[in-house]
């Protein structure tokens, strides 16, 4: 693939913080590239850097090889579709989405060609003639990037688009952007906080926190081999338990030596060990591994979600199998069950379910720009 966007050596500051530190990332033709991390991280930053609403304090940013630090948005081949869709309301939707081409002169006919193609690509080919405020949240936002399309632009910027719509919409729409990408093979940088959007659209995942990138990958990679311990518990939920490299292949962790499928660490060194709550498996307390408490029992529809005191760290399970509260379980790993990471400055923050409830979960759930 080629390279459409390069940023090198990036950093910024507002007011003495850094948002953006040393960064450096490549954006390939007809990507669909996902920048994901928490409120805070410097994802809206890099991404209106892109799109040449803020600048760089230092470092470059090149478009097919030209640098365009200096070059205003209007002049770069780049739109971008905000969290607030800045719909006109005067106009209907027809309208909306000519009105760049109206604003570059571009005679009747073509304009008419264009935005009929628009509207069938997002499917709103019998709305033409409504207004926009009658439109619901979903119409309102295949509006916006009908409008954002229609100049062919190589980038399509999206800065949380889907974060006012609910829950079943937001999953329809993630679909739809990943098919209106895929058919006009132009370039997507989205921007979200929520692991399951990223996941489910991106080609490529770029991790981010504190300004920094802690991993690019696909998202398999991203979910299956995570570099550290922040990205291991913002992908998704992880038991992340301390451990020691005995030779390759074999870890000890929670009082007991395990087979793994990882090499190249140091004879004794001290690891990150994560092991996800839907590869745990609950077998007769004989028959065992470790052992452990049951301390909640959450159910979740299509599995159970168990708190499991286990040696005092807390662990989550997930299981069609069931139990109660206080109920002694017995747990079998897998050796693909079981991935070691590099201990991290993140190491100790994360992985540990002693205060976990859902709606903790919800509540500290990252919102807003940076």
């Amino acid at each position: 693939m080629n390279k459409i966007i390069e940023l090198k050596n990036i950093s910024k500051s507002f007011d003495g913080e850094l948002i953006l530190d040393d960064l450096s990332l490549n954006i390939y033709d007809n990507e669909f590239i996902t920048l994901l991390g928490p409120s805070g991280c410097g994802k809206t930053t890099m991404l209106r850097m892109i799109g040449g609403f803020e600048h760089p304090d230092c470092g470059d940013i090149l478009f097919m090889g030209e640098r365009i630090n200096d070059v205003p948005p209007h002049k770069r081949n780049v739109n971008t579709v905000f969290q607030k869709y800045a719909l006109f309301p005067h106009l209907n939707v027809f309208e909306n989405v000519a009105f760049p081409l109206r604003e570059k002169k571009v005679p009747k006919k073509e304009i008419r060609e264009k935005v009929e193609k628009m509207l069938s690509l997002v499917m709103l080919s019998n709305f033409a003639d409504r207004s926009v405020t009658s439109l619901s949240g979903g119409q309102q936002q295949r509006v916006a990037i009908a409008r954002a399309l229609i100049n062919s632009p190589k980038v399509l910027l999206l800065d949380e688009p889907l974060g006012a719509l609910d829950l079943k919409l937001r999953k329809d729409m993630q679909q739809e952007l990943k098919k209106i990408q895929k058919s006009t093979g132009i370039t997507f940088v989205f921007v979200t906080h929520d692991q399951e959007e990223a996941l489910s659209m991106s080609d490529t995942i770029v991790v981010m926190s504190e300004g920094k990138i802690q991993q690019i990958g696909i998202p398999t990679d991203i979910y299956n081999e995570p570099k550290n311990a922040f990205v291991a518990d913002f992908i998704g939920e992880s038991n992340i338990i301390d451990g020691t490299m005995l030779e390759n292949y074999k870890v000890s962790f929670s009082g007991h030596i395990f087979e793994c499928l990882d090499a190249g660490f140091a004879v004794g060194e001290q690891v990150d060990v994560v092991v996800r709550p839907e590869d745990v498996d609950i077998v007769p307390v004989e028959q065992s591994m470790l052992q452990g408490v049951v301390t909640a029992v959450t159910f979740m529809g299509v599995h159970n979600e168990l708190i499991v005191d286990i040696g005092g760290f807390k662990w989550m399970i997930q299981t069609t199998d069931s139990a109660n509260v206080d109920d002694r379980i017995g747990i079998s790993l897998d050796p693909d069950a079981i991935h070691i990471m590099k201990k991290s400055k993140y190491s100790g923050m994360y992985g540990d379910y002693s205060s976990y409830s859902n709606e903790l979960d919800e509540l500290s759930e990252p919102g807003g720009e940076e």
